[in-house]
């Protein structure tokens, strides 16, 4: 006689009942001067706190931006030490990350920015053959002649604004250099504020499927979703402050970005 199958996980660790931000500042406040970032095409490494110190930067920024809780924020773009920054940026002031396949083509940009309604977006400049710029200038034929900020595109009605990863984009686009910047207009109190008044099970990123036998459809996760699926990936691994992961995996699909970067930041790997 056949019999219904049931299977649970681990029983012996409680789950982490915090939001990614506060996952990270307890990592922080343990392993401050250890490495937590290496970034070795574009020459950079981050301790634990000089991490924190940028993401707390562009976090203040995005707030600047006017992004609020609960708002969407895309990122469109090959790994990089800005992906990551905007991953944790965002989870600490509680908007929405919306992963972005970076090598979808214009239509399929198109749509998904449609349908999660994204209000602000960072993207590469160039990848392979790919012309970031170029693709989203054939979207919004305003962008060229309105402010970063001020978009008002008739096919993409509900995005706002463009952030560029190239430090001289053409017109429209926000430099992300120039993005830390307008951290000063947000005081470290409010920011602080904005921390303390999120909950663990809110929303906090949008994975996308791949679409094969339709249109993508959108996942909404939470804190405690994601987080937990880094840490006990983390755990079943062993992992911990005295290891290193090495991530080249794209870090817009989940294994990169939880199974990676999350299992990363629970353990202080």
């Amino acid at each position: 006689m056949n019999q219904p199958s049931y299977t649970q996980g681990r029983q012996d660790k409680p789950l982490l009942a915090m939001t990614i931000g506060q996952a990270l500042d307890n990592t922080v406040a343990r392993f401050a001067e250890r490495e937590a970032l290496v970034v070795r095409h574009q020459q950079l490494r981050y301790s634990w706190r000089e991490l924190a110190d940028s993401i707390d930067l562009h976090a203040r920024a995005l707030m600047a931006l006017g992004l609020k809780t609960g708002d969407r924020l895309g990122i469109w773009a090959p790994n990089c030490a800005q992906w990551c920054i905007a991953q944790f940026a965002t989870a600490k002031i509680g908007v929405i990350l919306v992963n972005i396949n970076p090598a979808y083509r214009t239509s399929e940009l198109e749509y998904v920015l449609r349908q999660s309604a994204c209000q602000w977006l960072i993207c590469a400049g160039t990848f392979k053959t790919s012309d970031y710029h170029a693709m989203l200038g054939e979207l919004l034929p305003e962008l060229a002649h309105q402010a970063p900020g001020q978009l008002n595109g008739e096919r993409l009605p509900d995005l706002r604004g463009l952030i560029s990863l190239d430090d001289a984009p053409p017109g429209g686009f926000l430099p992300w250099a120039t993005l830390a910047g307008m951290a000063e207009q947000v005081a470290p109190a409010e920011y602080q504020q904005r921390q303390q008044s999120l909950q663990f099970d809110q929303p906090v990123n949008i994975q996308y499927t791949s679409g094969t036998t339709g249109f993508p459809k959108g996942a909404t996760l939470s804190h405690y979703n994601i987080l937990n699926n880094g840490y006990m990936v983390g755990e079943s691994l062993g992992l911990t402050e005295h290891d290193r992961m090495v991530i080249p995996v794209p870090l817009y699909h989940c294994f990169g970005m939880v199974m990676g970067n999350l299992g990363c930041i629970t353990h202080g790997t």
